[in-house]
């Protein structure tokens, strides 16, 4: 029996693989998790995912299962101390599992302290975060780490997930509860199945009679009265910052300023907007303004060392600049279409005449040969083919209409002529 004082979401906890509600391309049937779950060959591992996806609940399910050992901890209150008392009492017992939530928040030291004893199989380490890991954990953790992104919930899985709240939830069976309408409930859990069964049972609590009819519009007017408690904990971050970034976007920095400042308020990492405004600069700003990208990545370092309260001010800095400044996506949408004519065409043969040539035996192919080195060419530039000859002539980098791109537009049409059409 579950201490009804718990969260619905804790309460709801699934302990099998058959009550998990989503991530079928993990564990569903045949699929790569499943199979090494049931095998017991369980690789250290970073579940990639937003909030509430399941990946608590499927490392607490992974250790019942293979019948590990479990420890759990926080990378906001745990630091090496903590790490290396979990690795010393997990000893000789090989396969036991250290899951550390947010793992993104631990430091190169602390993440070096457990290279070790994973590498050694002393521990399997279940690290979750929402962050990428590429940037968030260091080479040398991940190369040893199986990498699976856990998904937002579908709109299936959600409402599976009411209607499994209402059948089996002690508390809940006790109300009459008629789900009328659900669009609002799905809205403002955008995918996270803990926000939804939070929200659900804040709705419920709301009635003080048995019967209970949940519509749209009661849901949010419930919501706006108390969602500001679910701000304060993080889990609405990505709505703020695709907020935040739009308005960056859209030349408007007023209200990036006021949603920088919700996620200030609601103690957002620090790291997670600099990171977003580096993407920015060059994603909606480019060459529009070459100077947008290296202020953001200053931005970035600068924050790193400051921390809060100050870098709030350099991050304010940041915003206000990026939001001022002219926007052009060419650069983005150039690697795009570029990556698109790879994947189209496959490794074409690279020109002989731009090979590298280190041995006699490549110069005997002719490899470098007829190459025209530009600086030796008046104005920096010697009209040559560099595009392997299936794909000559296709142009990827199409400037956009401002100052700056305008004269590069100018530029490649006086060196290239007709050839790309520009």
């Amino acid at each position: 029996m579950f201490d009804q004082s718990l969260p619905l979401a804790e309460r709801l906890r699934p302990s099998t693989l058959e009550d998990l509600i989503g991530q079928e391309h993990l564990v569903g049937e045949g699929a790569i998790l499943r199979s090494a779950i049931n095998s017991s060959m369980i690789p250290s591992m970073i579940f990639w995912g937003p909030p509430g996806v399941g990946k608590t609940t499927l490392a607490n399910i992974i250790a019942n299962q293979v019948k590990a050992p479990f420890h759990t901890l926080s990378a906001i209150n745990a630091g090496v101390k903590e790490v290396r008392d979990v690795i010393h009492r997990a000893g000789r017992i090989q396969r036991t599992i250290l899951f550390i939530d947010e793992i993104h928040r631990f430091n190169k030291s602390q993440q070096d302290a457990l290279l070790g004893a994973v590498e050694k199989g002393v521990i399997t380490l279940i690290g979750a975060t929402t962050e990428n890991p590429s940037f968030e954990v260091n080479a040398a953790l991940l190369s040893r780490c199986q990498v699976y992104v856990l998904k937002a919930l579908e709109k299936q899985d959600l409402l599976k997930l009411l209607s499994l709240a209402m059948e089996k939830d002690s508390k809940l069976k006790k109300r009459n509860i008629h789900l009328n309408e659900t669009g609002a409930l799905l809205q403002l859990a955008g995918g996270d199945a803990r926000k939804l069964l939070s929200i659900f049972e804040l709705v419920v609590d709301s009635f003080n009679e048995k019967e209970i009819v949940i519509e749209d519009e009661i849901v949010m007017k419930i919501a706006q009265q108390k969602v500001a408690l679910y701000d304060k904990s993080g889990e609405q971050h990505y709505d703020i910052i695709s907020a935040f970034i739009k308005s960056v976007r859209g030349s408007d920095p007023n209200a990036a300023l006021y949603y920088l400042a919700r996620m200030i308020e609601g103690g957002e990492d620090v790291k997670f907007i600099a990171r977003r405004l580096v993407i920015l600069a060059s994603e909606d700003i480019g060459n529009a303004n070459p100077t947008a990208l290296v202020i953001a990545t200053n931005c970035f370092q600068a924050v790193n060392m400051i921390g809060y309260p100050e870098s709030r001010i350099i991050l304010s800095q940041c915003t206000t600049y990026l939001a001022c400044s002219p926007k052009s996506n060419a650069a983005y949408v150039a690697i795009k279409d570029a990556q698109a004519v790879v994947r189209e065409t496959g490794d074409l043969s690279i020109p002989l005449h731009l090979r590298n040539a280190p041995t006699k035996l490549m110069k005997d192919q002719d490899y470098g040969k007829g190459y025209k080195y530009a600086h030796s060419f008046p104005g920096n530039f010697a009209d040559q083919e560099f595009l392997p000859s299936e794909i000559s002539g296709t142009r990827l980098y199409d400037p956009g209409d401002n100052a700056r791109e305008n004269e590069m537009r100018k530029r490649l049409r006086a060196l290239w002529k007709e050839k790309y059409g520009y």
